[in-house]
């Protein structure tokens, strides 16, 4: 009997129970409608130092770094589906998702210099979401955190299937006043592992 695909939802937003954390909520209550264990990590409650590059990953493809990134790179190797939410904040994801991502160097340097597996189940058909709010409607406003996210993705062996983006979204709790944002992620959930 095949497992059941495990959804590893992460929280982007130093602001506890702000927007992208409403959204990610919803995503993940989907997710959960569809029988699929989940878990969820707010990136502002752990301890991640940023990348020193100071290239030890490059023997072994693992950092050296002894912080919470440690656990959290078996949870993203192990996921089947991965829920990332973060704000905009100057274009790009929160210093929190980019110090996560930066960590990340040592799954690339597992994946195309040591040329070993990312995925710890290699038989599964890894997929991601995006969930973003931004408080500008500029037109261009979420495509350079896209691309750093797809590049993550893509290194994780994580097909960018989708995304959920707001924009004009600014104050604590502005999305629930959107007509349709929480469903929308309640539902984006749900077709994550329908797919």
């Amino acid at each position: 009997m095949a497992s059941k695909p495990r959804v590893l939802g992460i929280g982007g937003s130093p602001r506890p129970d702000g927007n992208t954390a409403l959204l990610l909520q919803q995503a993940i209550s989907g997710v959960e409608t569809q029988g699929a264990p989940t878990k969820t990590v707010i990136l502002s409650q752990l301890n991640i130092a940023p990348c020193r590059h100071c290239d030890e990953c490059w023997e072994t493809g693992k950092c050296i770094v002894q912080d919470d990134m440690q656990w959290l790179s078996h949870e993203l190797r192990e996921a089947d589906y991965v829920i990332l939410a973060s704000p905009i904040f100057f274009m790009g994801v929160t210093a929190q998702v980019k110090a996560m991502i930066d960590r990340c160097q040592a799954l690339w340097v597992m994946k195309y210099v040591l040329k070993l597996p990312v995925a710890l189940n290699p038989h599964s058909k890894r997929k991601g979401l995006f969930i973003s709010v931004g408080s500008t409607r500029l037109p261009n406003l979420f495509q350079p955190a896209i691309v750093t996210v797809k590049s993550w993705f893509t290194t994780l062996d994580i097909i960018y299937t989708d995304n959920l983006l707001f924009s004009g979204i600014e104050k604590k709790g502005a999305i629930t006043k959107h007509p349709t944002a929480l469903k929308e992620a309640f539902i984006a959930g749900q077709k994550l592992i329908q797919n």
